[in-house]
């Protein structure tokens, strides 16, 4: 008979401060998700990145912003989402969001906490204030 494990409840947890917003953890499955609560204020956005090994989803709970991506070609593109829409940035795809009016986005991702490489430069844009990029070798994964 395998171990019955115990049912878990978890309490919100900010992931520091942010300029564009507030980012909570709600759920952590070590080595499997995480599960976050992003709030970006509207006309505020995050820089332009793409992360090494963390793959993305998020769901649009409520507000409209523009998503700029990487059309596959160096270019960026815009993309609008809004409320109940739903997207994916897989490890390496550049991206930006932000908020035309004030957002709440459900995101699960892989549990890889400092793992990003800001682009800004790369596509002749100013870089936004925000957390540095990371090399590969010094990105951590949540295991436990």
């Amino acid at each position: 008979m395998t171990e019955k494990k115990l049912v878990e409840f978890n309490k919100p947890k900010s992931m520091g401060p942010r300029d564009w917003g507030e980012e909570i953890l709600i759920s952590l499955s070590p080595g499997n998700y995480s599960l976050k609560k992003l709030f970006i204020k509207a006309g505020k956005k995050g820089g332009l990145q793409y992360h090494h090994f963390k793959d993305e989803s998020a769901y649009v709970v409520y507000g409209k912003m523009i998503i700029r991506h990487d059309d596959g070609n160096g270019n960026l593109i815009e993309t609008i989402v809004s409320e109940g829409d739903s997207f994916r940035f897989p490890p390496s795809a550049v991206h930006q969001e932000e908020a035309i009016t004030d957002c709440l986005i459900i995101e699960a991702s892989t549990p890889h906490c400092n793992d990003r490489v800001r682009v800004e430069k790369d596509y002749g844009m100013e870089e936004v204030k925000g957390l540095n990029s990371t090399k590969k070798e010094d990105v951590t994964f949540i295991e436990e």
